[in-house]
């Protein structure tokens, strides 16, 4: 009986480990893309820096390019938090719990 307790318990850990692992796989991905998009983004505004004539409206664009670009993917970052702390409680199978998404939809409808 306790090699049966200990297997969930491995199972479970291993459960989580999994799930941590493509998470921060998911998050790294997201801020090396991150880099890449403001770096080709960047590379109209680094003309206009150049012509004197630009040089103060593309450092307004770049403030909200940038803002804009950050925010995105501070979304897929929040989305893939959200995502891995529903897989876990599923994953792990937490009976007499329901899943954090079935009571945000019941706290909706109510």
């Amino acid at each position: 009986m306790t090699q049966s307790k200990r297997s969930k318990g491995d199972g479970r850990a291993e459960v989580r480990r999994v799930v941590d692992l493509v998470q921060r796989e998911i998050d790294d991905g997201a801020t090396n893309v991150e880099e890449i998009h403001k770096a080709i983004a960047a590379l109209p505004l680094d003309v206009l820096d150049r012509l004197d004539i630009f040089e103060e409206m593309s450092k307004g664009a770049r403030k909200v390019q940038e803002a804009t670009i950050g925010a995105m993917y501070d979304v897929i970052r929040k989305v893939n938090d959200e995502v891995g702390k529903l897989a876990k409680e599923l994953l792990a199978g937490s009976h007499g719990h329901k899943p954090a998404h079935r009571r945000s939809i019941h706290a909706h409808s109510a």
